[in-house]
């Protein structure tokens, strides 16, 4: 028998290569080329240009931008306040979002619960499942408290019987768990390949620009935690989430790495209880240890999460270390804690060569943003010298190799829900100081600093 000829798939861009390369000669992505049966050839068989698709995208007249109406966006809210804030302000009609997330981290259980609330509101729903049976579903429905669920539920995983069946219901909102399940007739590659989740995330794209319906994707993630199959997935879509957290823990944090319709690194934050997700309406009692006393390595900072202010704890230890000190971080860049060590013993006076530094973001929250630099610091500080910050204390700010602390965006609303939550003393750039007679940071003393030097000198004259 002849060998089957085989091609090699891109996983990055979706690029196909006759023979195996190291480096993909389409997007230079090195170690990305999978192999995959090729597909044979048709002439009847045009996948995007078949009779069935031409409807979907009709041809449109040339008109420059001050012509075209630009209407605002339907939204149809969840009735999940944190899921409506990753969104946006909830889904929006025509729009496709992809969800991806490790195993058994609540990705189908969230969107079972949305669903249900949405047709509970009068929406047309419609949940296709291709990883479990209908039973299996309704038995998820119950244990979530939700036994007389109208949620129309359609097994399948063949696209074509899936887009006839969107194409007769015409739902306002549509759940595909998930796409790597979903194959389609006119490939002969298995389903979960990358050819076969590409056209198939392209048709369903189509169709909901071209219907008006809202389509949900869940996708699978590698080992590594990113979304399974070509990343040119995350192109197609309207909106990314991904889930983060620890399957041994009861939170769990959606955020939002691409939005075309809201803001990007939104979070919301949740707690797996018995009946499902439940949203928390003050994430920052999280990420807040609850010490009766304060303790030495400890500093709170305000971190912002899209719109959202949150107060995180920083907690440092630094002990005695031997020829070779470790410096390790959770939450925070590595690369980063080595930096502000060598700006502070350069600036500061304080030196930390011979010992082992700790630092840890509680809750275990990633801190992207350079404004938790000064927190780190004096956390840092305070092990070292075992003496605890005040309570109710708070600082922020980026430290540049200068040792200058630089101003943090939107310094006012940290301020704010540090004061809401009934902090006293803060250390913050001399650029977000408020305006004095500000009735929201009343009971906030606010301690303005240009350098780190001046920060320290601050922070001893509070003990």
């Amino acid at each position: 028998m002849a060998k089957d000829k085989s091609i090699y798939t891109c996983t990055e861009c979706g690029g196909t290569s006759a023979r195996w390369m190291g480096k993909c000669p389409h997007c230079n992505a090195w170690n990305t080329l999978i192999e995959s049966a090729a597909e044979a050839a048709s002439g009847g068989k045009n996948r995007l240009g078949s009779a069935q698709y031409q409807a979907l995208a009709p041809s449109s007249e040339v008109l420059p931008l001050s012509q075209i109406e630009a209407a605002d966006f339907d939204r149809h809210p969840t009735g999940i306040d944190e899921l409506d804030r990753v969104l946006g302000g909830g889904m929006v009609e025509g729009g496709v979002v992809l969800i991806g997330g490790d195993p058994g981290i609540g990705k189908s259980t969230l969107l079972l619960q949305a669903v249900d609330a949405l047709q509970r509101g009068g929406m047309n729903t419609l949940y296709v499942t291709g990883e479990e049976s209908g039973a299996q579903v309704a038995m998820r429905s119950r244990r979530l408290g939700l036994p007389d669920s109208q949620v129309p539920v359609l097994p399948e995983i063949q696209l074509e019987k899936i887009l006839h069946t969107l194409q007769t219901r015409q739902p306002n909102i549509a759940i595909i768990d998930s796409i790597q399940t979903v194959y389609s007739d006119q490939l002969t590659s298995a389903p979960g390949s990358v050819a076969q989740v590409r056209e198939c995330a392209a048709h369903l794209t189509r169709t909901a620009k071209a219907t008006g319906t809202t389509i949900v994707l869940v996708g699978h993630v590698t080992k590594e935690g990113a979304l399974a199959g070509p990343r040119v997935l995350e192109h197609m879509v309207d909106t990314v989430l991904y889930f983060e957290g620890d399957t041994h823990s009861n939170f769990r944090l959606i955020r939002a790495i691409k939005n075309r319709f809201g803001a990007v690194n939104e979070i919301g934050v949740f707690a797996m209880t018995e009946k499902g997700l439940k949203g928390v309406s003050n994430p920052s009692a999280i990420f807040l240890s609850q010490h009766s006393e304060p303790v030495p390595g400890s500093c709170v900072m305000v971190t912002l999460e899209g719109t959202r202010p949150m107060l995180v704890e920083i907690q440092a230890l630094v002990d005695s270390g031997g020829p070779s000190p470790r410096r390790l971080s959770v939450g925070l860049e590595r690369d980063r804690l080595a930096m502000l060590l060598a700006v502070l013993h350069r600036h500061a006076g304080v030196a930390c060569m011979d010992q082992d530094v700790f630092v840890n973001a509680v809750g275990g929250v990633h801190i992207r943003e350079p404004a938790a630099d000064l927190a780190v610091m004096l956390a840092i500080t305070s092990s070292l010298r075992g003496k605890p910050l005040p309570k109710g204390f708070i600082a922020f700010g980026e430290v540049g190799l200068a040792g200058e602390v630089r101003p943090a965006p939107r310094g006012q609303e940290r301020l704010k829900e540090a004061a809401k939550l009934g902090f006293k003393t803060a250390v913050v750039p001399k650029a977000n100081m408020p305006k004095k007679g500000d009735k929201a940071f009343e009971g906030l003393t606010v301690y303005p600093v240009e350098r780190i030097e001046e920060a320290m000198q601050v922070v001893r004259g509070l003990d």
